[in-house]
């Protein structure tokens, strides 16, 4: 298996509320599994798809019980600046976010702040300034 990550799927409530917040976002739908857009919406991104799916339908598919509750996993955007930072959560929130943690200077020496989306997904916005964010939006260790 090759180190890479092709898809990443967020079980959602309302497909069209969290397509909708993601738009607002400035992110671009790119399709769908069928002519209903309320059924599943695929955003591509630089590194991998990023998928909006019914909830129950994600955890059925994948073979788990959903709890209701946090996942274990939060979802990282990486930018170039702590300006950066303070910016796209003023955008989260204005699309709809709650802003969990403000944009604040880290124990590893950077910056980062948290939104949840409406669906509770936490999202850490992070400027790590040794690690480089390329113009296609790629983010390496280095």
């Amino acid at each position: 298996m090759d180190q890479r990550l092709s898809l990443v799927t967020l079980g959602v409530g309302d497909v069209t509320r969290a397509r909708t917040f993601y738009e607002a976002l400035g992110w671009h739908l790119d399709g769908g599994v069928d002519d209903e857009s309320d059924h599943v919406a695929f955003f591509q991104t630089p590194a991998c798809i990023v998928a909006l799916w019914d909830r129950g339908k994600l955890a059925e598919d994948s073979g788990v019980e959903d709890g209701g509750g946090w996942g274990g996993v939060t979802l990282a955007y990486n930018v170039r600046s702590p300006e950066e930072v303070d910016a796209v959560l003023a955008e989260a929130r204005e699309a709809g976010a709650r802003i969990a943690r403000p944009g604040a200077g880290t124990f590893w020496g950077g910056y980062s702040g948290v939104f949840v989306d409406p669906d509770g997904h936490p999202w850490e916005v992070a400027h790590n300034p040794g690690w480089t964010v390329h113009d296609d939006g790629r983010t390496t260790l280095e």
